[in-house]
């Protein structure tokens, strides 16, 4: 998940136990907190993207399509 959101500009900035901490200045700061393990419950991978896509000012398909 990290390497695909590396493509919408965000960077590890830290990690601590299972989670990874993602920073992007693209359109303002923004961090974003994800797990690091597999698989992502549904419901967590759905708010993640609901975050990213709202940050950038995307349609969730459209930022999907960018990612993957």
């Amino acid at each position: 998940m990290a390497k695909a959101l590396e493509k919408l500009g965000y960077a590890i900035t830290r990690q601590k136990g299972s989670h990874i901490r993602l920073t992007t200045e693209v359109h303002g700061v923004h961090h974003l907190t994800i797990p690091d393990h597999r698989p992502i419950k549904l419901g967590t991978l759905s708010a993640i993207l609901r975050d990213v896509a709202a940050h950038h000012h995307l349609e969730r398909d459209e930022m999907l399509r960018s990612l993957f």
